[in-house]
């Protein structure tokens, strides 16, 4: 079967609903490849007139929002010993040096952090329940959670959409192995977009640090 005639098949509503459910589940805290899943129903959506980018947009900022804002009430409940029951469970993701990481990017940035860890996989888990756990003020977490869910749900499905839609006729002509590419492309523009929040994350500390003190004062 091609590829295109593949995707045709493939029911929008279950596409959304996957989307948004992997995206809040992964927002909750547990460890799930959100990033990729909606790398690829983004990229399904230009290849599927039936999947509307504009609603699994929406979707993705839904479950990331949900997600981010269970997660956090979650974290506010059970506090440490909440923390210490995840590195258990989900070592690899959950141990104390990314505990400890994850927190001290809390402490420096604040809702900047739930904003920005939005865009990278390790505090994008951590963002919610780590939030509740260090009792952000919730209108504090749910306007960065918000505004962090838009650019990057938002973001990510707008490029790769139109990636898919450049390389339409491409992906024609060599089938599976076009579709492959092109997922490879999407996460490399994933990778653009990370690169420029981390600078942007970086500048926003300079101009944090407080102005040396001269020397007799």
């Amino acid at each position: 079967m091609h590829v295109q005639e593949w995707l045709d098949t493939v029911p929008a509503a279950a596409v959304y609903g996957v989307v948004a459910l992997v995206i809040g589940l992964e927002s909750l805290g547990i460890p799930l490849p959100g990033e990729i899943i909606l790398v690829s129903a983004a990229l399904m959506s230009s290849q599927n007139s039936e999947i509307n980018p504009v609603v699994l947009g929406a979707c993705a900022v839904v479950g990331a929002v949900v997600g981010d804002s269970i997660g956090y009430a979650i974290g506010r409940k059970g506090g440490r010993p909440l923390l210490a029951w995840l590195g258990k469970k989900f070592p690899r993701h959950f141990s104390e040096g990314h505990v400890a990481t994850a927190e001290r990017s809390f402490e420096k940035w604040g809702m900047w952090a739930v904003f920005f860890g939005r865009f990278v996989a390790l505090l994008r888990i951590f963002a919610g329940p780590l939030a509740g756990v260090l009792h952000m003020p919730y209108w504090k977490f749910l306007t960065a959670n918000v505004l962090g869910g838009i650019c990057w749900a938002g973001g990510t499905t707008a490029v790769i959409y139109y990636v898919g839609v450049v390389a339409e006729s491409w992906l024609k002509k060599f089938s599976y192995l076009g579709l492959v590419a092109a997922v490879l492309i999407g996460l490399v523009s994933m990778l653009v977009i990370k690169r420029k929040a981390k600078k942007a994350q970086a500048a926003h500390q300079e101009t944090e640090k407080p102005e040396p003190v001269p020397a007799g004062e």
